[in-house]
Protein backbone atom coordinates (compact mmCIF):
# COMPACT_ATOMS: atom_id res chain seq x y z
CA UNK A 1 0.00 0.00 0.00
CA UNK A 2 0.85 3.62 -0.44
CA UNK A 3 2.30 4.01 3.18
CA UNK A 4 5.08 1.55 2.37
CA UNK A 5 7.11 4.09 0.62
CA UNK A 6 7.25 6.00 3.93
CA UNK A 7 9.06 3.58 6.15
CA UNK A 8 10.79 0.45 6.08
CA UNK A 9 11.27 -2.57 7.33
CA UNK A 10 14.72 -3.47 9.52
CA UNK A 11 15.02 -6.71 11.52
CA UNK A 12 11.33 -6.87 11.66
CA UNK A 13 11.15 -3.53 12.77
CA UNK A 14 9.39 -0.20 12.06
CA UNK A 15 11.87 2.53 10.95
CA UNK A 16 10.52 6.08 9.98
CA UNK A 17 13.38 8.16 8.80
CA UNK A 18 12.80 12.19 8.67
CA UNK A 19 12.96 12.63 5.69
CA UNK A 20 10.08 10.15 5.22
CA UNK A 21 8.55 11.69 7.64
CA UNK A 22 8.82 15.21 6.28
CA UNK A 23 8.04 13.78 2.51
CA UNK A 24 4.43 12.34 3.69
CA UNK A 25 3.59 15.81 5.75
CA UNK A 26 4.36 18.17 2.67
CA UNK A 27 3.32 15.07 -0.29
CA UNK A 28 0.31 13.73 1.58
CA UNK A 29 -1.19 16.13 4.22
CA UNK A 30 -0.31 19.46 2.98
CA UNK A 31 1.37 20.00 6.18
CA UNK A 32 4.06 22.58 6.12
CA UNK A 33 5.28 23.08 10.17
CA UNK A 34 8.92 23.56 10.42
CA UNK A 35 9.01 20.35 13.49
CA UNK A 36 8.02 18.02 10.46
CA UNK A 37 12.00 19.26 8.92
CA UNK A 38 14.44 16.60 8.98
CA UNK A 39 16.90 19.35 10.77
CA UNK A 40 14.48 20.24 13.06
CA UNK A 41 15.71 20.24 16.23
CA UNK A 42 13.21 19.02 17.58
CA UNK A 43 11.79 16.91 14.66
CA UNK A 44 8.89 14.75 15.11
CA UNK A 45 7.20 12.21 13.05
CA UNK A 46 3.36 13.31 11.99
CA UNK A 47 0.92 11.50 13.87
CA UNK A 48 -1.16 10.90 10.59
CA UNK A 49 2.16 8.94 9.37
CA UNK A 50 1.96 6.39 12.43
CA UNK A 51 -2.09 6.24 11.76
CA UNK A 52 -1.70 5.45 8.28
CA UNK A 53 1.29 2.74 9.36
CA UNK A 54 -1.14 1.16 11.51
CA UNK A 55 -3.97 0.90 9.56
CA UNK A 56 -2.57 -0.24 6.61
CA UNK A 57 -1.04 -3.03 8.61
CA UNK A 58 -4.17 -4.23 10.65
CA UNK A 59 -6.59 -2.84 8.76
CA UNK A 60 -10.21 -0.53 9.75
CA UNK A 61 -12.30 -1.75 12.35
CA UNK A 62 -15.80 -0.44 12.78
CA UNK A 63 -14.78 0.89 16.29
CA UNK A 64 -11.01 2.23 16.80
CA UNK A 65 -9.28 4.79 19.26
CA UNK A 66 -6.15 5.93 18.83
CA UNK A 67 -4.11 7.34 22.07
CA UNK A 68 -0.95 9.40 20.84
CA UNK A 69 1.18 8.91 24.16
CA UNK A 70 4.90 10.71 22.78
CA UNK A 71 6.23 12.53 20.06
CA UNK A 72 8.90 9.98 17.92
CA UNK A 73 11.71 11.28 16.70
CA UNK A 74 14.45 9.98 13.57
CA UNK A 75 14.51 6.30 12.71
CA UNK A 76 13.50 4.66 16.10
CA UNK A 77 13.03 0.99 15.84
CA UNK A 78 9.14 0.32 16.33
CA UNK A 79 7.33 -2.86 17.61
CA UNK A 80 3.58 -3.16 16.75
CA UNK A 81 2.91 -5.21 19.71
CA UNK A 82 -0.97 -7.13 19.57
CA UNK A 83 -2.05 -7.34 23.38
CA UNK A 84 -5.19 -9.76 22.49
CA UNK A 85 -7.68 -8.63 20.11
CA UNK A 86 -9.02 -5.68 21.08
CA UNK A 87 -5.60 -3.73 21.49
CA UNK A 88 -2.16 -2.44 19.79
CA UNK A 89 0.85 -0.77 21.03
CA UNK A 90 3.32 0.76 18.82
CA UNK A 91 6.24 0.93 20.83
CA UNK A 92 10.32 1.12 20.85
CA UNK A 93 12.68 -2.19 22.48
CA UNK A 94 12.54 -0.08 25.35
CA UNK A 95 8.93 -0.19 25.58
CA UNK A 96 7.89 3.15 25.56
CA UNK A 97 4.73 3.35 24.27
CA UNK A 98 4.05 5.95 21.87
CA UNK A 99 0.38 5.04 20.25
CA UNK A 100 -2.16 2.50 21.86
CA UNK A 101 -4.76 1.67 19.59
CA UNK A 102 -8.22 0.19 20.88
CA UNK A 103 -10.51 -1.65 18.30
CA UNK A 104 -13.82 -3.83 18.11
CA UNK A 105 -15.69 -4.88 15.26
CA UNK A 106 -15.36 -6.27 12.06
CA UNK A 107 -12.51 -5.71 10.07
CA UNK A 108 -11.46 -4.60 6.12
CA UNK A 109 -8.79 -5.22 4.83
CA UNK A 110 -10.22 -3.97 1.30
CA UNK A 111 -6.59 -2.11 0.07
CA UNK A 112 -8.70 0.28 -2.11
CA UNK A 113 -11.19 1.22 0.55
CA UNK A 114 -8.26 1.66 3.38
CA UNK A 115 -6.18 3.75 0.95
CA UNK A 116 -8.93 5.90 0.17
CA UNK A 117 -9.99 6.28 4.09
CA UNK A 118 -6.25 6.81 5.07
CA UNK A 119 -5.97 9.88 2.02
CA UNK A 120 -8.98 10.99 3.27
CA UNK A 121 -8.41 11.72 6.67
CA UNK A 122 -4.93 12.98 6.07
CA UNK A 123 -7.00 15.00 3.78
CA UNK A 124 -8.77 16.46 6.07
CA UNK A 125 -6.04 16.78 8.84
CA UNK A 126 -3.80 18.63 6.78
CA UNK A 127 -6.68 21.66 6.86
CA UNK A 128 -6.33 21.86 10.91
CA UNK A 129 -4.53 24.99 10.25
CA UNK A 130 -4.96 28.10 9.23
CA UNK A 131 -8.55 26.62 7.71
CA UNK A 132 -9.74 25.35 11.14
CA UNK A 133 -7.77 26.14 14.22
CA UNK A 134 -7.53 30.20 13.02
CA UNK A 135 -11.03 30.86 13.55
CA UNK A 136 -11.44 28.93 16.64
CA UNK A 137 -8.35 30.69 18.77
CA UNK A 138 -9.70 33.76 17.18
CA UNK A 139 -13.75 33.29 18.53
CA UNK A 140 -11.85 32.31 22.07
CA UNK A 141 -9.44 35.55 22.05
CA UNK A 142 -6.22 32.87 22.28
CA UNK A 143 -3.27 31.64 20.19
CA UNK A 144 -0.25 29.90 20.15
CA UNK A 145 3.24 31.05 20.92
CA UNK A 146 3.99 32.12 17.11
CA UNK A 147 7.80 31.62 17.25
CA UNK A 148 6.93 27.98 18.27
CA UNK A 149 3.42 26.84 17.87
CA UNK A 150 2.67 23.65 20.05
CA UNK A 151 -0.23 21.47 18.54
CA UNK A 152 -0.56 18.06 19.27
CA UNK A 153 -2.29 14.97 18.86
CA UNK A 154 -3.95 13.85 21.78
CA UNK A 155 -6.19 10.91 20.63
CA UNK A 156 -8.32 10.32 17.33
CA UNK A 157 -11.33 7.73 17.47
CA UNK A 158 -13.22 6.26 14.68
CA UNK A 159 -16.92 4.29 13.71
CA UNK A 160 -17.69 2.87 10.71
CA UNK A 161 -21.39 2.04 9.66
CA UNK A 162 -19.77 0.51 6.34
CA UNK A 163 -16.76 -1.34 5.62
CA UNK A 164 -17.17 -1.43 1.63
CA UNK A 165 -18.38 2.44 1.02
CA UNK A 166 -16.69 3.57 -2.30
CA UNK A 167 -15.01 7.03 -2.14
CA UNK A 168 -14.97 7.95 1.44
CA UNK A 169 -14.78 11.84 2.19
CA UNK A 170 -14.54 13.41 5.57
CA UNK A 171 -16.89 17.09 6.34
CA UNK A 172 -15.53 18.86 9.34
CA UNK A 173 -19.14 19.31 11.15
CA UNK A 174 -18.33 20.48 14.58
CA UNK A 175 -14.61 22.25 16.02
CA UNK A 176 -14.60 23.38 19.70
CA UNK A 177 -11.70 24.90 21.71
CA UNK A 178 -11.69 25.18 25.35
CA UNK A 179 -9.20 27.07 26.86
CA UNK A 180 -7.30 26.61 30.43
CA UNK A 181 -4.50 28.95 30.76
CA UNK A 182 -1.61 28.45 28.78
CA UNK A 183 -3.43 25.05 27.46
CA UNK A 184 -6.49 24.45 25.29
CA UNK A 185 -8.13 21.40 24.22
CA UNK A 186 -9.51 21.37 20.53
CA UNK A 187 -11.86 19.12 19.46
CA UNK A 188 -12.95 18.15 15.74
CA UNK A 189 -15.51 16.04 14.49
CA UNK A 190 -15.99 14.74 11.29
CA UNK A 191 -18.89 12.86 8.87
CA UNK A 192 -17.69 9.98 6.86
CA UNK A 193 -19.43 10.64 3.79
CA UNK A 194 -19.97 8.22 0.54
CA UNK A 195 -21.78 9.35 -2.43
CA UNK A 196 -23.52 11.98 -0.26
CA UNK A 197 -24.77 9.96 2.31
CA UNK A 198 -22.76 9.16 5.82
CA UNK A 199 -21.48 5.93 6.23
CA UNK A 200 -19.45 6.89 10.10
CA UNK A 201 -17.88 9.38 12.49
CA UNK A 202 -14.43 10.87 13.34
CA UNK A 203 -13.25 12.46 16.05
CA UNK A 204 -10.01 14.30 16.45
CA UNK A 205 -8.69 16.16 20.04
CA UNK A 206 -5.64 17.79 20.24
CA UNK A 207 -3.86 20.17 22.44
CA UNK A 208 -2.66 23.43 22.22
CA UNK A 209 0.65 24.88 24.43
CA UNK A 210 1.84 28.22 25.27
CA UNK A 211 -1.49 30.45 24.67
CA UNK A 212 -1.68 33.84 24.74
CA UNK A 213 -4.00 37.04 23.55
CA UNK A 214 -4.51 36.42 20.34
CA UNK A 215 -2.96 39.25 18.48
CA UNK A 216 -4.10 40.10 14.85
CA UNK A 217 -0.40 40.92 13.55
CA UNK A 218 1.51 38.16 14.86
CA UNK A 219 -1.41 35.36 13.35
CA UNK A 220 -0.74 36.84 10.32
CA UNK A 221 2.89 36.26 10.52
CA UNK A 222 2.54 32.35 11.09
CA UNK A 223 -0.31 32.52 8.45
CA UNK A 224 2.69 33.93 5.93
CA UNK A 225 4.78 31.93 7.09
CA UNK A 226 2.83 28.68 6.33
CA UNK A 227 2.66 29.67 2.52
CA UNK A 228 5.57 30.58 2.44
CA UNK A 229 6.58 27.23 3.39
CA UNK A 230 4.02 25.26 1.56
CA UNK A 231 5.09 27.41 -2.03
CA UNK A 232 9.03 26.17 -0.99
CA UNK A 233 7.96 22.83 -1.02
CA UNK A 234 6.25 23.19 -4.38
CA UNK A 235 9.44 24.87 -5.95
CA UNK A 236 11.08 21.64 -4.67
CA UNK A 237 8.48 19.25 -6.17
CA UNK A 238 6.23 18.80 -3.46
CA UNK A 239 2.87 18.27 -4.75
CA UNK A 240 0.77 19.06 -1.80
CA UNK A 241 -3.01 18.31 -0.84
CA UNK A 242 -4.93 21.95 -1.38
CA UNK A 243 -5.26 23.45 2.18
Amino acid sequence: MFPDRFHSIQDGRVHISASQASQFAKEIAGDFNPIHDPDARRFCVPGDLLFAVVVSRFGLSRHMTFHFRALLGDGIPLEFREDGDDTILVCDQAGKVYIEITRSGEITHDEQFVEEFIRGYVSASGKNFPHTLKPLMESEGVMFNPDRPMVMYESMSLTLESLDASSPDLELHNADLVANGKRGNVTLEYRLNSNGKPVGEVSKRLLLGGLRPYCPDAMAGVIEEFYRLKARGSQYGVDAVES
